[in-house]
């Protein structure tokens, strides 16, 4: 699954590096704890015209009523079957821009956190995630994250993670016109999960509204059940 993430390269640079846009975009301050419910950073495309709205993390179409679940993951497995993601996955997808994000891991001394990235990013680069939206610029945006089944160098700490994409997959994963479940796995390529790492850090993450950048640096432990 995914509850938890970082994202700390300037959305401006996101928008000039993979997307070729130089005009001011909305750029949010660096966030290295981003807990469901809050606004996050994504991409979209709209027309011709790709856009980074902020959207809330917590997914409701927009025919559901308040009192509907908001969930923040949705399965890939099923997300183009159910009838609560299967017009958002045909339609609303986006791209939600990470450095990585924080696993739990079950030990004999309770639960330890751990952060996942690509190590070899440059200072400034991104994961993208694979997410669906719905709603509207006026109602509100709501978005969830794609989850699978954890990479095998991954799955001793939990045994779901993001859909991290190739972002050379990016502009078809937005493409609107792409609309057939088919056609749409067959263009979503993964990022290739050996370059994904791992590594223990600060239980204070825990807390929601700890916000550092010491919050991604590795700490003493080892990744023992």
């Amino acid at each position: 699954m995914c509850g938890r993430f970082d994202r700390h390269t300037p959305i401006p640079w996101v928008a000039g590096a993979y997307f070729g846009i130089t005009e001011p975009v909305e750029s949010g301050s660096a966030r290295y704890n981003i807990a469901p419910g809050t606004s996050i950073s994504t991409v979209r495309q709209e027309d011709e015209d790709v856009e980074f709205p902020l959207m809330q993390w917590g997914f409701r179409p927009s025919w559901a009523g308040d009192e509907a679940p908001r969930p923040i993951n949705a399965r890939a497995e099923r997300v183009a079957t159910s009838r609560f993601f299967s017009h958002a996955f045909q339609h609303k997808r986006c791209l939600i821009p990470a450095d990585g994000w924080f696993e739990w891991l079950t030990t004999a001394h309770g639960k330890q956190p751990y952060y996942i990235t690509d190590p070899s990013q440059r200072d400034q680069d991104v994961l993208f995630f694979a997410g669906i939206y719905s709603g509207n610029a006026v109602a509100g945006l709501s978005v969830a994250i794609l989850t699978e089944p954890a990479a095998p160098n991954l799955r001793p700490i939990h045994n779901r993670q993001p859909v991290v994409l190739d972002p050379a997959s990016r502009y078809d994963w937005l493409d609107p016109g792409i609309v057939e479940r088919t056609e749409i796995k067959r263009v979503t390529r993964r990022l290739d999960p050996e370059r994904l790492d791992s590594w223990p850090v600060t239980p204070r993450m825990n807390r929601p509204d700890y916000e550092d950048p010491a919050i991604i640096e590795p700490v003493d432990g080892k990744l023992d059940a």
